[in-house]
């Protein structure tokens, strides 16, 4: 059977523009995890958010209104789940690592949201996230000191 390499040029650049915005709107909570030193940061967040986006195109080419999108789509968030899981660290008094993990997982819906199109979705879950961790952990402390007064 020959092997078909009719290349649809205009589907390649629509794809390449989906995961370059999949790819920039994981980059400001990379770019902060990155700079604070956390586990995961430039690397994991565009990656995560790349595959989720990359995954999703793939469904919606391959089972265009069929019901296994959504199949595809639990996997993602199921798959994703699991490595936010590895990011968790627990010892005997503290958990730590719980926030990348829902960063982590936060990314892949960015992902998801941006192969859908649903580009003011993936925006607003991207500045979120950044403002989250941008300032959480100053809110955070804060609370904290009027616990302690």
């Amino acid at each position: 059977m020959p092997i078909n390499f009719d290349i649809d040029f205009q589907q390649v650049l629509y794809n390449l523009i989906q995961l370059s915005l999949a790819f920039i709107l994981a980059l400001p909570v990379a770019l902060n995890r990155e700079s604070r030193a956390k586990g995961a940061g430039l690397r994991t967040f565009p990656l995560v958010a790349l595959a989720a986006c990359a995954f999703m195109l793939v469904a919606m080419s391959s089972f265009a209104g069929n019901e296994a999108q959504a199949r595809v789509m639990y996997g993602i968030i199921t798959g994703i789940g699991f490595i936010g899981g590895g990011a968790i660290f627990k010892n005997a008094d503290s958990v730590h690592g719980t926030a990348t993990a829902a960063g982590i997982w936060n990314t892949g819906a960015i992902g998801i949201s941006v192969a859908y199109q649903h580009y003011e979705v993936a925006l607003v879950l991207s500045a979120m996230n950044f403002f989250i961790f941008q300032f959480g952990d100053y809110l955070k402390k804060e609370n904290q000191k009027k616990i302690v007064d």
